[in-house]
């Protein structure tokens, strides 16, 4: 072999290059011409002592590669074609199962089992009948049944649809009603959802309904307008007093680094002793010639009318509360102050290298929670109580909001639905009450189950054996070879 072609040739001056008869690693035995290689490409040469049959070099990027889709060049549509029908169905069943909305009705479903053992435990006929459960057990699964039963479909027909009733339009009052509960906790559980996408934890929406219903209250009773214009001023009026009660605790967590936990809940206990201190003075909140701390009735052009009439729950608060939600999801999703808003809650580091002001957007995410929180306390005037107020106007529906947003997921869909839920579940807990004797507080233990399970999602995917989310399928040595040499 010529040694003048330095660069292609194999000399044996040339240990760090070529390929030296004494290295068998590296060399090509001129005895097996059938799987050696010319010594002429020293790039892709085998060793002497290499069986015949080798397997493909692989190469885990390779692997990867030919297992995933490509995300850089590949458009949905060619995924599609790469995964095949049967890989497209599983991949939609994967992501259901892994979903969060698989474990959000998971934990309802374990929040009413639990809640209807706790029924039958303290249920007297079952007690009864267990006494002599090993002579005659039928009767105490038979009594079991009978009393959970009995009481989920009273909570079932007196909050969605009353079987027994005499007419189609009897039969839906019902579900208007439990939507007439849900509207409030749509907005103020809209108000608690946009904080918490921000990072930040609004424990705050007690206060902020108590001073939205007390500014719209004060509209309410204090002008006589044209109802097209009474209406939104006063609903108006709930939004500011929300968002300045929200954007104080914006501000000072922007300027000083207070917590905002401790900010909201303190200034809960202000707004409830400023609100009861207007509601004791004449000249501010309190009816002229009333003893009582209570606020004169509405005017009636500030009342918000009802959709369907007198018979059924729902009113124009509903229409608003829809249109908060479309909002709101617009804002989150669509708009790039929506994006600032994700992206502090995400990464408030990241944000800054980016060029956003994190204390400003503090400031908006606060002054926008509150805002919406007091368009609850607005319909807590305008739809609920429209008769004269009191301090206890919020009905603990600042605290309700915040598992309705735990509930659905931050999101304005899911804070929507997550509403409607807790609204059927007040109305119906006083049908079972009054049809089965059960205390309304099993409704409050629901609840709680509730945010308990889904604050602990690893618990119900263990309960119903659902594999963690990210978990992947691994495939054999065998189809990672077919698909490198595919």
């Amino acid at each position: 072999m010529s040694t003048t072609p330095p660069d292609n040739s194999v000399s044996s001056t040339q240990p760090d290059d070529s390929v030296s008869s004494t290295q068998p690693d590296n060399s090509v035995s001129s005895t097996q011409p059938d799987d050696s290689v010319s010594s002429t490409q020293p790039d892709h040469s085998v060793s002497g002592t290499q069986p015949a049959e080798t397997a493909p070099v692989t190469d885990d990027r390779l692997q990867e590669e030919a297992s995933t889709p490509h995300l850089m060049t590949d458009s949905a549509t060619d995924s599609e074609r790469r995964a095949g029908g049967g890989d497209r169905w599983s991949t939609a069943l994967q992501s259901i199962v892994n979903g969060s909305v698989l474990v959000t009705v998971l934990a309802v479903v374990l929040a009413l089992v639990a809640c209807g053992i706790l029924i039958a435990v303290t249920d007297e006929n079952v007690r009864a009948a267990a006494v002599y459960f090993f002579a005659r057990p039928s009767d105490t699964f038979q009594a079991i049944g009978t009393a959970v039963g009995g009481a989920y479909a009273s909570l079932f027909q007196g909050s969605v649809i009353n079987f027994g009733a005499s007419s189609f339009a009897q039969a839906i009052v019902p579900i208007t009603r439990s939507v007439d509960y849900a509207v409030p906790l749509v907005a103020a559980g809209l108000g608690i959802a946009v904080s918490f996408r921000a990072g930040l934890f609004n424990i705050g929406g007690q206060g902020q309904i108590l001073i939205g219903a007390a500014a719209a209250g004060w509209v309410g009773f204090s002008f006589d307008l044209p109802a097209v214009v009474h209406i939104p001023l006063t609903i108006i009026a709930g939004i500011v007093g929300g968002a300045v009660w929200g954007g104080i605790v914006g501000l000072l967590k922007a300027r000083t680094g207070a917590n905002e936990v401790v900010l909201t809940i303190m200034l809960n206990y202000v707004g409830l002793y400023l609100v009861s201190y207007m509601l004791r003075t004449p000249g501010l909140l309190q009816a002229k010639g009333s003893p009582n701390p209570i606020s004169p009735a509405m005017k009636d052009s500030a009342v918000l009318p009802a959709l369907f009439g007198p018979r059924y729950g729902v009113d124009l608060g509903f229409i608003v509360a829809i249109i908060a939600v479309v909002v709101v999801w617009w804002l989150l999703n669509k708009s790039s102050l929506g994006f600032r808003f994700r992206t502090i809650g995400e990464n408030p580091r990241a944000a800054r290298v980016a060029g956003m002001s994190v204390p400003s957007l503090t400031i908006w995410v606060m002054l926008i929670s509150g805002a919406l929180v007091g368009i609850a306390g607005a319909y807590q005037v305008q739809g609920a109580v429209t008769s004269g107020f009191t301090s206890n106007i919020d009905a603990g529906i600042g605290f309700d909001a915040i598992t309705v947003a735990l509930l659905g997921r931050s999101k304005p869909w899911g804070v929507f639905w997550a509403a409607i839920l807790f609204g059927v579940l007040k109305n119906g807990g006083y049908a079972m009450q009054a049809a089965n004797g059960i205390p309304i507080d099993i409704v409050g233990v629901i609840q709680a189950l509730i945010v308990l399970f889904i604050a602990a999602p690893p618990l119900v995917r263990a309960i119903f054996r659902i594999p963690q989310p990210g978990a992947r399928r691994r495939t054999s040595t065998k189809q990672s070879k077919k698909a490198v040499a595919a």
